[in-house]
């Protein structure tokens, strides 16, 4: 597509962009399965609540930390085999070794070495999934610079971990768990070693994406960049407004997930105990997956029409109208009438709004990975450096330090209405105290991430207007660098 100034847009194939996205998807793989580590370490290893619950957060935090790190090494990498396929490998190696040590022969250690144990593997993990994750969020900026053609990451991305969480709490709620009896070491072995596979497949497929891209004529202004300095990290967060806005958006959203629908422990809660039908879990997660299909299709396409801003805030308003609704059904409703057994009122309204609240959150969440991208090639088109390494890293940290916080806020909700020595169980006994404590976790902290990613899209600037000047520029920059080369030569 070219505007009217005739910008030649470094576009990507459909498949490629399709491939590519598949790198976040095996993170997400990796990432559902790690959300049940508390199981395994609390109930397998013996390790107490609010103990792992603290280790994780600050494993969490130790992740942000690592992020500049690893952005710093991708935009100083430039080898034979690329920026980014080398990352991509390299981390996912780690958290295969990592996760599949860890979960078959922690159990096994002296327990004054348990605890050290658990951090050692945990942190090896985090290693790898920030090489990885770094380059999802790095990798589009060279991917494709078309603004229209960038939400169709968001599509493909979407609907990837659409199928993948859903197929994996079917997986976990009506496969494992009845298998074994629960999460204990045996399900958690099966579970790991069939996860770190699908991942591995999925890495392959996201090299395969990318590997033509990843070369220096696709990075930036299309020549050697100018070095960076870890100093720069400031600098670059001071000056570019996008960005911090951009990072207040997602990371109040992902704090908000990771005490919400990404935390197994208030799926259990939810349907285990205040609906009393842990199994519906994996089912609804398959039901809505269709119509939250169309959803996406439907946003992405939006997206590229109006422009990833408009797109975000649009259907965060969807979202936040959506759980009223189900904050609604769940106060004033019987939670215990949603059951595909008994299709009254209930069951019907319960799918509804969960197709529309799966649908609306996947595109409100999903089109930030495409607006990380956009904000590297603002920070070029400011001050010519191509750092997308420090851009996607940068953002990760503060994004990470923010939402570490949620699996503590998980633990110490769960502790105050007294499960201090082991986390909530499927058919554990029903109180307003574990009904409230959901309610609080589910749908308020959702609440809270959207209207700050609503407070933040005031301040953030890139629409799909001011896109198209900023890619004129670059192009600008591109061409005179060409004739600068062909002079000399």
């Amino acid at each position: 597509m070219e505007n009217s100034k005739q910008i030649n847009y470094n576009r990507a194939k459909t498949w490629q962009i399709g491939c590519f996205a598949f790198n976040n998807t095996a993170t997400n793989v990796i990432m559902l399965l790690m959300g049940y580590v508390s199981y395994y370490a609390t109930g397998v290893v013996g390790l107490s609540v609010v103990l792992v619950s603290s280790l994780l957060t600050s494993m969490r935090m130790f992740d942000a930390i690592t992020d500049p790190i690893i952005g710093f090494i991708i935009d100083k990498t430039n080898g034979r085999f690329g920026k980014f396929r080398p990352m991509i490998l390299i981390g996912y190696s780690i958290m295969a070794v990592s996760i599949l040590t860890m979960y078959n022969t922690l159990h096994l250690f002296p327990e004054n070495l348990k605890m050290p144990g658990f951090i050692v593997f945990y942190a090896l993990y985090i290693i790898g999934y920030t090489f990885q994750t770094a380059c999802t969020k790095a990798g589009q900026a060279c991917l494709t610079n078309d603004p229209s053609q960038r939400p169709l990451f968001t599509r493909f991305d979407s609907i990837y971990n659409l199928f993948i969480f859903a197929s994996g709490a079917q997986y976990a709620s009506g496969y494992i768990a009845p298998k074994y009896g629960g999460f204990t070491f045996q399900a958690m072995q099966e579970f790991s070693l069939t996860f770190v596979l699908i991942a591995g497949v999925l890495t392959a497929l996201a090299v395969t994406g990318i590997w033509s891209k990843d070369r220096i004529e696709f990075f930036g202004t299309g020549k050697k960049a100018p070095k960076v300095k870890f100093r720069d990290y400031v600098s670059v967060l001071k000056g570019n407004r996008p960005l911090q806005m951009l990072v207040v958006s997602a990371a109040t959203d992902k704090l908000a997930m990771q005490t919400a629908g990404n935390n197994s422990t208030v799926m259990v809660m939810l349907y285990g105990i205040v609906m009393g039908n842990f199994a519906l879990y994996g089912k609804m997660s398959m039901i809505t997956m269709i119509p939250s299909f169309i959803m996406i299709l439907i946003g992405t396409k939006y997206a590229s029409k109006f422009g990833s801003k408009k797109a975000l805030v649009r259907f965060t308003w969807l979202s936040i109208l959506t759980y009223i609704g189900v904050f609604a059904l769940l106060v004033f409703g019987d939670p215990t009438k949603i059951s595909l057994d008994n299709f009254g009122i209930m069951t019907v309204l319960w799918i509804t709004l969960m197709c529309l609240g799966k649908g609306f959150g996947s595109i409100s969440g999903g089109i930030v990975i495409p607006m990380i991208a956009d904000c590297a090639d603002y920070e070029t088109y400011l001050t010519g450096r191509y750092v997308p390494g420090m851009m996607g890293t940068l953002f990760s940290f503060v994004d990470k330090m923010i939402s570490s916080f949620g699996v503590t806020i998980v633990g110490l909700a769960v502790a105050y209405i007294g499960y201090t020595s082991s986390m909530p169980q499927v058919g554990d006994a029903y109180t307003p105290a574990i009904f409230w404590v959901t309610i609080s976790l589910y749908i308020g902290m959702p609440m809270l991430g959207w209207i700050a990613s609503l407070i933040a899209m005031k301040f953030y600037e890139l629409d799909d207007e001011k896109m198209k000047e900023v890619q004129e520029k670059i192009a600008e920059i591109k061409l005179a660098a060409q004739d600068e080369e062909e002079a000399l030569a």
